[in-house]
């Protein structure tokens, strides 16, 4: 799936903001996007195990429970399209700035000269 599927679901998003704020446990995501959302405990799970296949999240056993927390590399994927997009993006705005400054120039050296004021 690409990272911007992934990224494109509200609810994955959501997830995301909660696991930015530390290690959560499964159990707390899903009660929290079930509250929000109204899905199902195996529908939150779901998106955990895409949000962890992805790259987007990490899980680690403790007992019982599940813990997720953010993973970067999906996030490495998502920069890495972009910075190529920016690339483009950077020499179009390059060239806009050329042009916006010769037309400076070019106003400027057409204004007639004001006198200096006198002092008194």
């Amino acid at each position: 799936m690409h990272a911007f599927d992934v990224l494109g679901d509200p609810v994955r998003r959501r997830i995301l903001e909660l696991l930015a704020d530390g290690e959560t446990s499964s159990g707390e995501v899903a009660q929290i996007v079930r509250r929000e959302f109204g899905i199902s405990q195996p529908a939150a799970s779901q998106h955990l195990r895409v949000l962890r296949e992805s790259g987007f999240a990490t899980v680690r056993p403790e007992g019982t429970r599940r813990l997720y927390r953010i993973d970067r590399a999906g996030f490495v994927a998502v920069d890495a399209y972009l910075d190529q997009l920016r690339a483009g993006w950077s020499r179009h705005l390059d060239a806009l700035g050329t042009e916006l400054a010769r037309g400076r120039r070019e106003r400027r050296s057409a204004a007639p000269e004001q006198p200096e004021p006198e002092q008194p």
